[in-house]
């Protein structure tokens, strides 16, 4: 049996992504493909590829922020994948992780939103009206104070991060890369999509 070295996470990569947001997506991306699909076979002359370029426009689009959003984090960095950027933010790098109006990441002077942890006011405020009627008590009874699900979130990541930033592994600089596998296609349906229209 090995012995893990103190580099490496000591657990696999936990991940936080919006069920809801997901559900959505895929509902959309099936109502793209119906429609879309049936201008690409039954269409005739340019309506095919206005079809296309429609489908190549906003599947990726629809990806981007339904389906795609997520933040790994293990013992060492969070992985926040958004919309159109990854961001590798090792822990010892991770100055804060907050939830206001949204929940975000802040390091090295930049705020990186977590798009996949997304904040509900509403939810926050009927959360803080049960806790404000229950007696002393009840509430010293219960294992903890109940939290809005984007709060729990952000303590877990909080914690993650307090707990991991003096690892050696969780040492380095915030990386950040655009998803052109998300940008290109999009771009390329608008361009298609604009010269369609502009000659059709």
């Amino acid at each position: 049996m090995t012995t893990p070295s103190p580099h490496e996470p000591l657990y696999a990569d936990r991940v936080y992504r919006s069920p809801m947001a997901v559900v959505t997506g895929v509902l959309l991306l099936a109502v793209i493909a119906w429609l879309c699909g049936d201008a690409v076979v039954r269409g005739e002359g340019t309506t095919r590829w206005v079809g296309l370029a429609i489908a190549l426009l906003t599947v990726p689009l629809t990806v981007a922020f339904t389906v795609r959003p997520a933040v790994y984090a293990n013992d060492d960095r969070m992985r926040v994948r958004n919309p159109f950027r990854v961001i590798v933010l090792p822990w010892g790098a991770v100055d804060a992780v907050r939830a206001g109006y949204s929940a975000e990441v802040l390091a090295e002077g930049s705020k990186y939103q977590l798009w996949s942890v997304p904040v509900s006011l509403r939810e926050r405020k009927k959360v803080n009206r049960r806790l404000s009627r229950q007696d002393d008590a009840a509430a010293a009874t219960t294992a903890g104070p109940e939290r809005a699900a984007a709060d729990q979130v952000v303590d877990e990541l909080r914690e993650l991060a307090e707990r991991g930033a003096g690892r050696p592994g969780a040492q380095g600089a915030v990386t950040v890369r655009w998803a052109y596998e998300i940008i290109a296609p999009a771009v390329l349906g608008a361009v298609l999509l604009a010269v369609l229209l502009a000659t059709g």
